[in-house]
């Protein structure tokens, strides 16, 4: 099964912070595939910007090593690669001061859809956003991309946000969470409000519990001086695992548009349960981990023996409403577990009554598991009669689909970041989070973290390469559930 490539206008994409980790990792090469796709039209034009020294020849040699490092699997022709390099300009400008700028206006053409992406450290965004404005490049159809993290608390999002509405208004901003462009993630969307099997169930009268999981197997890889003030609670759950559980608890927007899905996102985010000094102990769990299996500490990974930021978080999470009051959502995520994994574990209830005595005691029921990473892909777990002559004995079956497999073979599905990048030249805010979205995650993580350092605790030990510590075993054990495993 081949997708349908939906052509895009042509466009000039300035990446601010060109010859960064990100842009070689991931904008480069996601744009080289849509160029191979056909999605990237001949008359666009990629303007990378840093302050580097570099000649448009030079750049374009940065992006073709880019290029045979992290996308070897489009490595088609000398003569393909020609063609997209040849689409690469460079200019080297001040991002805060006043040297660049004349020359990036020439480059850029009145034409054409433009964006400007912001490959660069958060406390640029606003001073970039500005000069933008200043010299005139930011026109009333530009669009502007901003990478998290978009703050560090409310203050600082908000302070955030009203930078960027000074030159931009709301409908050109995108706030890029790359998680949101895995496939998987949108066609969540699609099993809950496409199907007639799923959506009369989905609601605390049938649903136990939601487990949603992003697990790392790597540790802070250099990260120490962000990570150490961040912590996975700013990290991960304020983005990351809060976009998933919008998507997965949301009530179905009036029609399938940016604001309409947004605002339902933005409902359940203010229907959160809040967490704070009273609860945390009993709703939340912090981990970090040591050393041990021949990694060592995040402590002396983070250059910092004393310190008391978190690896690993788990969540209790409750949505005061109509349809999932009641209805624990337990969010985990972690760094130096046993696997890179990602997935949203739907938990249905048991059937009121079993007329199989004995027999489902020792099973996990169904569940609908939606796997992010690495693997994405839908699985339901059902219950059935094992085969055999030995009576009505019962076992559970996976009901499993790769996207990949199903979908076209391996290396059909495109990057997030590929898909977001086209989004935001077709002018598409679905997949993005409105300022809004942002503040009120951060209304909701700040009083966790208040209490936290209230209460002054270290978080709990736990041994590299497991499922953390085992005060989140003991969080859904209390309530006589457990954690689906990570599996390597």
């Amino acid at each position: 099964m081949v997708s349908r490539v939906i052509p895009v206008e042509p466009f000039d994409l300035v990446i601010f912070g060109a010859t960064g980790d990100l842009a070689r990792r991931k904008i480069l090469p996601g744009l080289f595939r849509r160029m191979v796709a056909g999605q990237m039209p001949p008359e666009s034009r990629v303007i990378g910007t840093a302050r580097r020294e570099l000649t448009d020849a030079e750049f374009r040699a940065m992006a073709d090593a880019a290029l045979s490092e992290f996308a070897p699997e489009a490595d088609r022709t000398p003569e393909i690669r020609a063609t997209f390099l040849d689409r690469l300009d460079y200019v080297r400008l001040d991002a805060l001061g006043a040297e660049g700028w004349d020359e990036l206006a020439v480059r850029l053409r009145p034409d054409c859809v433009r964006a400007f992406y912001l490959s660069v450290a958060p406390t640029l965004f606003g001073g970039i956003a500005q000069r933008l404005t200043e010299t005139g490049l930011a026109t009333p159809d530009s669009r502007i991309v901003v990478e998290k993290p978009l703050g560090h608390d409310l203050a600082s999002a908000r302070a955030l946000n009203a930078q960027l509405a000074r030159g931009f208004s709301e409908r050109q901003i995108y706030r890029i969470d790359h998680y949101l462009g895995k496939e998987t993630v949108q066609n969540l969307m699609a099993i809950r409000f496409a199907n007639a099997l799923f959506e009369p169930l989905w609601n605390a009268r049938h649903v136990d519990h939601v487990q949603i999981t992003v697990a790392e197997s790597i540790g802070i890889e250099g990260r120490g001086a962000y990570y150490d003030r961040a912590g996975a609670m700013r990290d991960m759950v304020q983005n990351h695992l809060m976009q998933l559980l919008c998507l997965t608890a949301m009530e179905p927007p009036a029609k399938f548009a940016a604001d309409a899905v947004r605002d339902e996102k933005l409902k359940v985010i203010r229907s959160l349960e809040p967490i704070g000094v009273a609860e945390v102990a009993e709703r939340t769990v912090r981990g970090q981990y040591r050393a041990g299996n021949g990694f060592a500490s995040y402590a002396e990974e983070a250059g910092n023996p004393d310190s008391r930021t978190e690896s690993f978080v788990a969540i209790k999470a409750g949505i005061a409403n109509w349809r999932w009051s009641g209805t624990p959502f337990y969010l985990r995520t972690g760094k130096r577990l046993r696997a890179r994994l990602s997935e949203i574990v739907v938990v249905f209830r048991d059937p009121p009554h079993s007329i199989f005595s004995g027999q489902n005691q020792a099973l996990h029921g169904n569940a609908l598991i939606i796997r992010l990473q690495p693997d994405e892909g839908i699985t339901l777990m059902m219950t059935i009669k094992d085969p055999g002559p030995g009576g009505m004995r019962l076992t559970e079956v996976p009901l499993d689909m790769s996207f990949a497999e199903t979908l076209g073979g391996s290396g059909a599905l495109p990057d997030a970041y590929e898909r977001l990048i086209m989004d935001v030249i077709r002018g598409d805010q679905t997949l993005f989070m409105r300022g809004d979205e942002v503040e009120a995650a951060w209304a909701w993580t700040d009083p966790i973290i208040a209490a936290w350092e209230e209460l002054g605790t270290r978080p709990a030990p736990y041994d590299p390469g497991g499922s953390g510590p085992e005060d989140a075993l003991m969080l859904m054990h209390r309530d006589h559930r457990r954690w689906r495993e990570i599996e390597a």
